[in-house]
């Protein structure tokens, strides 16, 4: 308990030394998927999944010669519980034009803190630099002014949802349905919790609530 409590009274002291809105600054559509947010619902009745790219925003080398071009970025993910438990974290490194995918229950919601798998999760991800900066503890180290985070991660996700034959009876069928994530505005008690949270499960939950398949330095791909 003591270490909970000392925990937390650093991240509000954290929280107290800046600004309560993490700046994302520059012209309209220039700040877009640096913090975003989806949901994934009915986890007990089948799967969803996650997938990622990088649009190349934040590339500055074309590598038209060398065919190696800069702007990898380190997807930093955070799966929530509906009781707002953060159950697991990790982060995947993207490349420019690649496409990452995550099954939602299999990679973020079967190795979780607590040993209950649950029936939904809600997913927030931070887009800091990939390559060899992203690493298998950046999701606990992201730069609690925001300074760090990056543009031209693009995510989408599947979720299920019950399909009742008539209205007012129970469902029988579910449906799936692909939604981009939503791009949010991130406070600074919302980061500094969050990475706060993810270095608490890395140091004490004894490998669990990290998630699966997620690689990360180097080259990204499929993370399968």
């Amino acid at each position: 308990m003591n270490i909970r409590f000392f925990a937390f009274a650093a991240l509000a002291m954290s929280v107290s030394a800046f600004g309560q809105l993490i700046p994302t600054g520059g012209a309209v559509g220039q700040n877009d998927g640096q913090f975003q947010i989806r949901y994934a619902s009915n986890l007990s009745f089948g799967e969803s999944v996650i997938n990622l790219t990088n649009s190349g925003a934040s590339s500055t080398v074309a590598g038209s010669t060398t065919f190696v071009q800069n702007g990898e970025i380190c997807a930093n993910l955070y799966a929530y519980s509906p009781d707002e438990q953060l159950v697991s974290c990790c982060s995947c490194n993207v490349t420019p034009n690649a496409l990452n995918s995550l099954s939602v229950k299999a990679d973020l919601g079967t190795n979780t803190l607590t040993p209950i798998i649950p029936s939904a999760l809600v997913v927030k991800i931070l887009a800091t630099p990939g390559g060899t900066a992203c690493t298998a503890a950046s999701a606990a180290t992201v730069a609690l002014d925001g300074s760090t985070l990056v543009r031209g991660l693009l995510a989408w996700g599947t979720t299920i949802h019950a399909l009742p034959v008539t209205v007012g009876t129970p469902a029988t069928t579910y449906g799936v349905t692909e939604t981009a994530f939503a791009n949010a505005q991130l406070s600074a008690a919302e980061l500094a919790r969050m990475t706060g949270l993810c270095a608490f499960i890395r140091a004490n939950g004894s490998g669990y609530g990290i998630c699966k398949s997620c690689k990360v330095g180097g080259l990204g791909g499929s993370v399968k």
